[in-house]
């Protein structure tokens, strides 16, 4: 087993990785204590965390948590580099928060969840994750994710424990529409075996958005079997390095209502450029995810 710690001061802007891995944007983290998205308003704990990366073809687990001012890791391979790309460790949260509006309701957010990072996810599993989250709660969504790792993900043995990568899109576009609904899908189960099967037989990546302009990136992913614009943008901001995304969940759409009137202009794509807009442009999705978390836990009241 290898180990290593990353400084958390060495960080611009810190960490706060329960805030980060607990906020709704990823549900490919496990917590070792099985809490995950327990808490009310998850922010600073110590507990350890996993998740599973590929090298050379062969998932190996990362463990990590946040203790003393420092993140530490464990692991079978080097881990740092990793976590730096999946936590987007290197991101200068005080130039992004720089860059947000002197709102007091995004200072607020700001405030209560300093640290927070945005996740940059594998973008097979940041998809079928967001299939996942129609009409759904947090924690909800996160079981689905554990349903499916069991059923169909690899075993990786680690620390005398047996921990299970996230499928394949080969794994899933082998299962039947039964089996899906059988682990709690619902009617999500055939867009999730059908946006498996068109990436497992090559016919479309999720990948292939990455570099095209915001709005061709976004089309590009509604292609896939259960995906609308919001949750294209879910996977354009969690994985795919688009940091002006703002998904119009139903948190942000209250956020809309309450804080931004003026942005609703009627139509996702038009309500959706003026939200990203009031945000900040560059890094309005920075400062969608602190006040998703923040409203959501009660912030605001």
């Amino acid at each position: 087993m290898q180990r290593g710690h990353v400084d958390v001061s060495s960080l611009p802007g810190g960490l706060d990785l329960q805030a980060t891995v607990e906020s709704g944007q990823s549900y490919l983290w496990g917590r070792e204590d099985g809490r995950m998205y327990e808490t009310e308003g998850p922010s600073g704990g110590d507990a350890w965390y996993w998740t599973t990366v590929r090298e050379d073809g062969r998932p190996h687990v990362v463990r990590a948590r946040q203790v003393d001012g420092r993140l530490e890791w464990e692991s079978t391979v080097d881990a740092e580099p990793h976590l730096r790309r999946l936590l987007r460790l290197d991101d200068d949260l005080p130039a992004v928060r720089a860059a947000s509006p002197d709102d007091e309701v995004v200072r607020d957010a700001y405030d209560a969840y300093w640290g927070l990072r945005l996740v940059r996810d594998p973008p097979f599993g940041s998809l079928i994750s967001f299939i996942c989250s129609a009409q759904m709660r947090v924690g909800r969504i996160h079981a689905m994710q554990r349903a499916l790792r069991r059923s169909y993900g690899e075993p990786v043995e680690f620390d005398g424990e047996t921990y299970r990568a996230y499928p394949t899109p080969e794994a899933l576009a082998a299962a039947t529409e039964d089996e899906l609904r059988d682990l709690g899908l619902g009617y999500r189960a055939p867009y999730v075996q059908r946006t498996a099967e068109m990436i497992a037989d090559g016919e479309a990546d999720p990948g292939e958005a990455r570099g095209l302009s915001y709005e061709d990136a976004r089309e590009s992913l509604t292609r896939f079997v259960g995906v609308g614009d919001k949750v294209a943008d879910c996977v354009l901001l969690f994985s795919l390095d688009y940091l002006e995304a703002v998904p119009l969940d139903t948190w942000i759409r209250k956020t809309i209502a309450e804080y931004y009137p003026d942005c609703d202009r009627g139509s996702y794509a038009e309500t959706s450029r003026a939200i990203r807009e009031a945000l900040g442009g560059e890094y309005a999705g920075y400062a969608q995810t602190y006040l998703f978390h923040y409203l959501r836990n009660g912030g605001g009241e």
